[in-house]
């Protein structure tokens, strides 16, 4: 199947109105889903209990700059909010063979204001029995969207991506660490290791949206010590959140215990990942020792930018710094995605964007960063 895309965006998003598939949460729970209002300025917005208002802004695909708007969208009419046979048409319009399609992290964290548990877990899972069941049914080549777990518990997680696996979706979108904490538990293997069982790929888009608490869960309290040791900020003053997460991971061993776990960071550009690596290698190397003292961190295997090699894909929308440095960051590592319908991306356009963007790329390396990258991680041969 690698040789039949020349285009496949490894990030795309469905903005699609509650109205769609609320209709499928058990009826006892329906009155605490995500329902859709009508603001004053004629834009929507969703509203749910426990969290504020949430404004319908950024699908704005196809408009000029000047006519970005972050309120006053509407899902009726609007390009990527549409039903499945539209978003196909979208794709061709847009030169684009298919979409691996993940929905807002917005939305994911907006769904946990639900304080009840239950009704919690019914409203992921009908969102993602709608995804299964009819939206990526119409074509399950080119519409590819990755399910969304619960953060109620890692049994409910797994649970959860057992049934996308049967029901035939490609992945799982992974907002938080499983077990809903705001740093990596040994209890989240459990998780890892049935996604590997399942063959589920794991997708962060852009970086996870932890709760408040503490990055890590160190073995050892290090009592009074100086203003900024805690060793995550320490390990990642260099890089944004995602960096931040992906040490997270790091550190917690779980890639020791789980040689084959991968992880696909999409939408991150990856121009900063060479910088990263090596000021994070460098940190680690002064400041190990220290680590393990006065937190009882478990020392690293193998230096922490070969985590990153061996375990980690990232995606970019427009990244020229990234092309220049796609040997550092490895060509195999990288896999574009168009962001459609949101305002980074370029639709219907890609494909001139791509091809001033990769001009004198070698027609092979183009191949892998434009299609078949994505088509390998998520197992779409």
């Amino acid at each position: 199947m690698a040789g039949k895309h020349r285009l496949f965006s490894a990030d795309s998003h469905l903005e699609i109105s509650p109205s769609r598939w609320t209709d499928r949460i058990p009826e006892k729970f329906r009155d605490r889903a995500p329902r859709l209002v009508k603001l004053a300025n004629g834009g929507d917005g969703v509203i749910i209990e426990g969290r504020p208002l949430y404004v319908v802004g950024l699908a704005i695909a196809g408009k000029p700059y000047e006519r970005h708007e972050l309120s006053g969208v509407r899902y009726e009419g609007a390009e990527g909010a549409g039903t499945p046979e539209q978003r196909l048409k979208e794709q061709d319009q847009d030169g684009v063979d298919g979409e691996i399609l993940y929905t807002s992290a917005s939305n994911l964290t907006f769904w946990r204001g639900i304080k009840n548990d239950a009704a919690y877990l019914a409203v992921v899972h009908a969102y993602n029995s709608f995804l299964a069941e009819e939206y990526c049914a119409a074509n399950r080549d080119r519409l590819v969207a990755l399910g969304a777990i619960p953060t109620h518990s890692v049994e409910a997680a797994v649970k959860e991506m057992e049934y996308c696996a049967k029901a035939g979706l490609k992945g799982m979108m992974l907002n938080t660490f499983p077990s809903g904490k705001s740093y990596p538990s040994l209890e989240d293997d459990r998780f890892y290791a049935a996604a590997l069982d399942l063959k589920m790929p794991l997708s962060v888009h852009v970086s996870m949206q932890l709760p408040d608490g503490p990055l890590f869960k160190y073995d050892k309290d290090p009592g009074e010590v100086a203003f900024g040791g805690d060793p995550i900020r320490v390990l990642t003053r260099f890089g944004g959140n995602s960096g931040l997460n992906a040490v997270q991971l790091v550190l917690s061993g779980v890639f020791d215990r789980m040689t084959g776990l991968k992880i696909y960071w999409a939408e991150t550009q990856v121009g900063w990942l060479p910088y990263f690596c090596d000021q994070l290698d460098d940190v680690y190397k002064r400041s190990k020792h220290w680590m393990e003292r006065y937190f009882d961190l478990k020392p690293l295997k193998i230096q922490p930018s070969e985590y990153f090699r061996d375990h980690f894909c990232w995606g970019f929308i427009y990244d020229r710094i990234g092309m220049r440095l796609r040997y550092d960051i490895g060509v195999d590592k990288i896999m574009w995605g168009n962001d459609f319908p949101h305002s980074a991306g370029d639709w219907p356009n890609s494909r001139r964007v791509i091809d001033d963007l990769f001009a004198g790329v070698p027609e092979d390396e183009q191949r892998k960063m434009l299609a078949d990258n994505a088509v390998k991680f998520f197992h779409l041969h």
